[in-house]
């Protein structure tokens, strides 16, 4: 199992940008898929990026060209730079990991709220 940690939430102005962190723990994380959801109130959760073991990444159409994920895995971090921020991406953003063919781990969950 893996123990995660988010960091870098905040508020923040329509256009400008956030760097969230999380930092994880307690098992082999460069072997992970790891990714980040987010849950604004009264929608469903979403996931807004993800990243293999070995780099390859993916993203929500509604981030694509404005969110990059990446991994330090020296560091068993993950990040996601978020530039060019709109409203609609208010929520609270969780760092998640897979293993056993799903997204088990979940980390505490980071709130980013970005004023119009």
């Amino acid at each position: 199992q893996v123990q995660l940690v988010e960091s870098g939430g905040g508020l923040v102005q329509a256009g400008g940008s956030l760097r969230l962190s999380c930092a994880a723990s307690g098992s082999i994380f460069s072997r992970n898929a790891m990714g980040w959801y987010r849950q604004a109130p009264g929608k469903q959760r979403e996931l807004v990026a993800a990243i293999t073991s070995d780099g390859s990444t993916n993203y929500a159409d509604s981030v694509k060209g404005r969110f990059t994920i990446s991994r330090d895995n020296a560091k068993n971090t993950v990040y996601l730079q978020m530039n060019s921020l709109k409203p609609e991406d208010t929520a609270v953003y969780y760092c998640v990991g897979r293993r056993d063919f799903g997204w088990r781990d979940w980390g505490q969950g980071t709130q980013v709220t970005v004023s119009s």
